[in-house]
């Protein structure tokens, strides 16, 4: 039985996909360094390097279903080696003595490297999808409620009114970053590994470079300038950016659960039929997804670190600090998947409450646009006097349980500057959300030139349901 949150049969749908599940399970890790020993049989034949033969039967019978796995964990228990099982398990079913060319020169982390390699180009193709739905639903939202007023909130209070498509359109800049972000390191980050024990290709004679090119084409991966066995850069930043996604889009979750506060309740994570809230309270309507979604972002963040961890290499190989990244590496992406996927269907059916939004703006009693009022008396009083005269007003109304229009008309000089009915009008806070509309458009214009959710998300007032999805494709495997 599981005893884990990736495995639990109670908690795997909090922590991770099951197409994500499927890219990290122990029959994908198995395929993918089979993968990498076709690949590199079928490149060594057709540089006269092993009999065509021996390359044609490797590849044919390199396949995860042809060999026992269990077996396999069992021999890596005894053998204490995490790879030479699954080769002597590949080798046993080739015919005669072509098995006896399986594994030509590579040492066991350039297989494993290369595989797991293979595994998070894969993730990463769910990962580029789901948030390009996520920016489109996102720009949709920004769009309908760019001119929908609320309460800006600064250090927990209210402070100015702003619009909620301008929230929206804060998200969506943010995950449009971390889209760039992905997608500009792919080239950087997708390549194999083809080194040897100790980096230098010695193993594989003097057409080594060739050799690794061929290899890598077929597998859909770069070539690697150097050995990347002791610098695991290009992991550690790509689990950053994982880091930066998760926590981004767990910061909009933890927004729709302090909006969703009763005492606020200007947003709503959707409800479906038969969520239940309590076993002892029936009323109860949790943002039970949003929650989700913060506990495994924060966890997220300390898999970073970890990956951070496994910076810290010895030598040509180090094993002690590479066996961190076979935790942190599926994990990372288990939970980036799981909360792009719950965070999407969450903003997909997010119930906004204009009209809440519109009542909280006047909970303060016109307190919140008390820099208005005090820009308008800058042109009359001087800058620094009328910030005088409106901070006094506004505590003695707190004070005093005062609205902030009685609090100001209390001071003879504010009374005579502005006047009743121009401090009514400076005193309505939807005429008072700054440049915020278009700024929305600013930033949707943005998004258009860039291209990056793709034209069909550009619908005004559209309904939110999230366009049709098509699962990843394996990268290519030219066998």
């Amino acid at each position: 039985m599981p005893s884990g949150v990736f495995d639990s049969i109670l908690l795997k749908h909090m922590w991770g996909t099951d197409e994500l599940r499927a890219v990290f399970n122990d029959e994908t890790r198995v395929q993918k360094w089979y993968d990498y020993e076709a690949a590199l049989a079928l490149a060594q034949a057709e540089l006269g390097i092993i009999p065509h033969a021996a390359a044609a039967e490797i590849a044919g019978k390199a396949k995860v279903g042809n060999v026992d796995l269990e077996a396999i964990a069992a021999e890596i228990r005894h053998t204490k080696h995490p790879l030479v099982p699954a080769l002597r398990a590949l080798q046993a079913i080739c015919h005669g003595e072509h098995g006896e060319y399986l594994h030509f020169g590579p040492t066991t982390q350039d297989v494993l490297d290369t595989g797991m390699m293979l595994q998070i180009k894969q993730a990463h193709a769910v990962f580029v999808r789901d948030l390009q739905a996520i920016g489109g639903v996102l720009y949709r939202l920004a769009e309908r409620y760019k001119d929908t007023p609320m309460a800006g909130r600064t250090h927990a209070v209210q402070a100015l009114p702003i619009t909620f498509g301008h929230k929206c359109a804060i998200w969506l800049a943010e995950t449009g970053r971390n889209y760039q972000r992905l997608t500009q390191l792919q080239d950087r980050m997708f390549v194999g590994s083809m080194v040897g024990a100790v980096g230098t290709q010695a193993s594989f004679g003097d057409r080594a470079f060739e050799l690794d090119r061929q290899v890598m084409a077929r597998l859909g991966l770069g070539v690697a300038d150097i050995s990347w066995q002791p610098a695991r850069d290009r992991l550690t930043e790509y689990v950053g950016v994982l880091g930066l996604i998760g926590g981004g889009l767990a910061k909009i979750a933890n927004e729709i659960i302090v909006l969703a506060h009763t005492e606020i309740d200007e947003l709503a994570e959707p409800f479906s039929e038969g969520k239940v809230g309590s076993s002892t309270m029936p009323h109860k309507r949790n943002p039970s997804t949003c929650e989700g979604i913060v506990a495994v972002g924060r966890t997220l963040r300390h898999t970073v670190a970890l990956m951070h961890d496994a910076l810290m290499q010895e030598h040509e190989r180090d094993a002690s600090a590479w066996r961190l990244e076979w935790k942190a590496l599926p994990e990372a992406c288990l939970m980036t998947g799981a909360i792009l996927a719950q965070i999407k269907d969450v903003l997909a059916g997010l119930e906004v409450h204009p009209d809440k939004m519109r009542r909280n703006l006047d909970a303060l009693g016109g307190f919140l646009l008390s820099e208005r009022v005090m820009f308008a008396l800058a042109d009359k009083l001087g800058k620094q006097s009328a910030h005088e005269a409106v901070y006094d007003a506004a505590m003695r109304g707190f004070a005093q349980g005062m609205t902030f229009e009685q609090a100001l008309m209390a001071n003879p000089q504010v009374k005579v500057a502005l006047g009743a009915a121009e401090l009514n009008s400076l005193l309505d806070p939807t005429t008072y959300v700054g440049l915020a509309p278009a700024i929305v458009e600013r930033v949707l214009a943005e998004t258009r030139a860039s291209g990056w959710i793709g034209s069909e998300q550009f619908r005004v007032e559209a309904d939110l349901t999230l366009p049709d999805e098509s699962a990843p494709q394996d990268p290519d495997l030219e066998f």
